[in-house]
């Protein structure tokens, strides 16, 4: 049975943006985010002589205990680094409080539901308010929006959603005109819409084109996929070896990597395009890496695997960031669809979704990875329900404000298919139709199944929106 628990995050310790996102990532791995409120900048309490926090709440749907979801939200600061201070409302890398757990109410020794002190604390009421006003508090009877008018919002301050309003000063500035070399191959943003082909190693892609299969020539096949994709027009590869599918079930980090590098030692040797992994585990990416591979697609955004920033910085790699908000049981599925994952709640979704994207951008900074060698992607079909899809690539163009080169994924994702009513085989058009719209709208690079067709829809929208004016005397005269 999946209840829906709210839980209070605080950071005022090293880089409080990423600790956030970090913290939001983690929780995901294990629950369903439905909702993130905005962040706020607020003033420490009780004692005074720190640094000021950000606060966010988030609302989760789980199948947790509020027991294992206390250990859940232990062990999230533990790996963070929180250190247990002798005393009261101290520094912290990041603290996860449970506010409310359905409508129950606990009191133990460790566990009091609701949160003892919420009542009494306008950094938790104010972004609560934001999500959730007319949430009852069972014993005080009273609504969230009720509690804060009673304790005021003194102390707390909203950040801007837009990331240039964000508590930093390393975020990246536009750089429209940069490019990104690997080897031979050198891709110019903005001159044109770059696509990567994509390489399943696994026998369960949800568009039915996983390679592997029990006759062992698998990586034969890949490496044929591979250097056809380049031959119609892939401009880098893509392999994964742990399918994404809503419904998938997870492998090791042994078969993940074992699916992935010999194909990958393969294509190096074959293809002069550069070869990205599909992975959010650091070990598997390290694998790749040292076995060729220059570029780490991350589905997690460096918001699950806290080692993953630390080894693309060690390789000097590049990095796609993906903004996710999807868990692997929050699935609905469809017989003649397939499945997706159910998506969250936002508040204002191209805002929210890079706001998130910069918490990714500053875990990226903060282990050294320049910020000229990081591609950003919003994740389509990740944690977004098929209206969002939909706004996500009509409002690309927004997320130039990040100023870094945009892919995008929408190729036989569920919402062509839940749009228009079609089975994974059968949404070529659909994912046509998405491609052009998203290059249109700013993309960078298109990634993709049906290159041929796609690398056509590319060379096209490209001659539509990245046209240059012509001087009088290149016009034909009638």
């Amino acid at each position: 049975m999946a209840h829906r628990a709210y839980l209070a995050l605080g950071t005022n310790l090293g880089n409080r943006l990423a600790n956030l996102g970090r913290a939001i990532g983690l929780l995901g791995e294990f629950t369903r985010i439905e909702s993130v409120s905005p962040i706020y900048e607020t003033d420490p309490v009780g004692f005074a002589e720190q640094p000021l926090f950000l606060n966010q709440v988030v609302i989760v749907s789980t199948d947790l205990s509020p027991r294992e979801l206390l250990r859940l939200a232990k062990d999230i600061e533990a790996r963070m680094g929180r250190e247990i201070l002798p005393f009261r409302n101290g520094p912290r890398t990041i603290d996860v409080d449970i506010l409310f757990f359905d409508d129950e109410e606990l009191s133990e020794e460790d566990l009091t539901i609701p949160h003892p002190r919420l009542f009494e604390r306008p950094f938790v009421l104010v972004p609560l308010s934001d999500l959730a006003p007319e949430l009852e508090h069972p014993s005080l009877g009273k609504t969230v929006a009720e509690l804060l008018t009673e304790a005021g919002r003194g102390g707390v301050r909203r950040l801007g959603r837009e990331p240039s309003c964000l508590p930093s000063d390393r975020l990246p500035r536009p750089r429209r005109s940069a490019a990104l070399t690997f080897g031979q191959k050198t891709f110019v943003w903005g001159s044109r819409t770059y696509v990567v082909g994509i390489l399943n190693a696994t026998p369960d892609s949800f568009s039915g084109d996983g390679l592997m299969s029990g006759d062992g020539c698998w990586v034969k096949r890949a490496v044929e996929l591979g250097c056809r994709h380049v031959a119609d027009g892939a401009d880098m590869l893509d392999v994964g070896g742990e399918s994404s599918r809503p419904g998938a079930c997870p492998v090791s980090v042994e078969e993940e990597i074992s699916r992935v590098i010999p194909v990958i030692r393969s294509l190096v040797r074959t293809v002069e395009v550069p070869i990205s992994i599909d992975t959010c585990r650091s070990a598997v990416a390290d694998a790749a890496l040292e076995a060729g591979a220059h570029i780490v697609n991350d589905i997690r955004g460096f918001r699950g695997d806290l080692e993953m920033a630390r080894v693309v910085a060690h390789h000097n790699a590049a990095a796609i960031l993906m903004h996710n908000r999807s868990n692997r049981d929050a699935v609905k599925i469809d017989p003649a669809l397939g499945g997706r994952y159910l998506g969250s709640s936002y508040v204002d979704l191209l805002s929210d979704v890079s706001v998130e994207i910069s918490q990714s951008l500053e875990i990226a900074q903060q282990a050294g990875i320049a910020i000229d060698r990081i591609i950003i992607d919003p994740g389509v079909g990740f944690g977004k329900t098929v209206d969002h899809d939909l706004e996500l690539v009509d409002r690309l163009d927004e997320l130039g404000s990040l100023g870094l080169p945009v892919l995008i994924g929408p190729s036989r994702k569920s919402f062509i298919g839940y749009t228009l009513n079609l089975p994974a085989d059968d949404r070529l058009e659909g994912t046509a139709a998405a491609v052009a719209i998203g290059i249109a709208r700013g993309a960078d690079l298109i990634r993709v199944h049906d290159v041929k067709c796609m690398a056509r829809v590319a060379r096209m929208s490209d001659a539509l929106v990245r046209r240059t004016k012509k001087s009088d005397s290149s016009v034909i005269p009638s």
